[in-house]
């Protein structure tokens, strides 16, 4: 009889775990739902910051917002090896710029989010990119905490919380940890709060949930004329869709809490 950690059985065990994974990538690393109507405007930002970058690679910021246009253009991408060709491109920009610039927490920052897009097209080698979109994070938070709103705490939380916790980096009390690092250090950008929000629902934790949903609330009208202009309405589209189903759940949750069958 075969034994219970036989070759066979972790090989199957292994790659059920990469398939949960890459979908648990494709969570995160979707930015927002890919809704056609953003995919002209993303296209067109994804040519001209490549533009730029070809004419003045030395430059930084081209670095990191062509790798930024590739992250967002990926999401559109009609198959699993153009999501992989735009992600590398990002890739690559980010990777040469940081041998002659260690120190730019936007090229470690976007490394580590087209290694994303990159890990959505694999299957086992998903679980090898992980570390080192861990890695890229960890660092870009440690040159600059702050950048793109709190985004690599933001992303570090989400990795920890999407990853498998077994063969992997999955934890649940350092997803908790930078999530809520994210949102004391950006506490007026509408992401933040909702990835807590969604968090708190899926550990059973209603309480908390609410507590940061009317967290949300107080910031949202501030948030509404903030993040204002074109460059904002995918991120509107899917804050306001996230944020209405979070009061739903919310909703049902306080309705069968209140249910007579559910009293004590």
């Amino acid at each position: 009889m075969a034994t219970f950690y036989s070759k066979a059985f972790r090989a199957i065990k292994t790659k059920f775990i990469a398939a949960l994974f890459i979908f648990s990538i494709a969570v995160i690393f979707a930015s927002a739902a890919p809704n056609r109507n953003f995919a002209a405007r993303m296209e067109a930002e994804f040519h001209r910051a490549q533009n730029q970058f070809q004419s003045h690679p030395e430059n930084p910021t081209n670095a990191w917002q062509f790798a930024r246009a590739c992250y967002d253009w990926a999401d559109f991408a009609q198959s699993g090896h153009e999501r992989a060709e735009i992600a590398t491109l990002g890739i690559d920009a980010c990777r040469r710029f940081i041998a002659r610039e260690p120190r730019i927490a936007a090229a470690h920052y976007y490394l580590a989010m087209d290694l994303g897009q990159l890990a959505r097209t694999k299957f086992l080698g998903a679980l090898s990119i992980v570390k080192e979109m861990e890695s890229e994070f960890l660092t870009a938070v440690n040159l600059d905490s702050h950048f793109d709103f709190a985004g690599p705490a933001r992303n570090l939380g989400l990795l920890y919380r999407e990853a498998p916790s077994f063969g992997s980096i999955g934890s649940r009390r350092k997803a908790r940890e930078w999530l809520e690092r994210a949102a004391q250090l950006a506490p007026d950008y509408p992401e933040n709060h909702l990835n807590l929000i969604e968090s708190y629902l899926d550990w059973n934790d209603g309480d908390e949930a609410e507590k940061e949903l009317n967290a949300l609330d107080s910031i949202w009208p501030a948030a509404q004329k903030k993040f204002t202009g074109a460059h904002w309405e995918r991120s509107w589209d899917d804050w306001s869709s996230r944020r209405a189903e979070a009061r739903r759940k919310l909703g049902q949750s306080s309705t069968r809490a209140q249910s007579p069958k559910n009293s004590p």
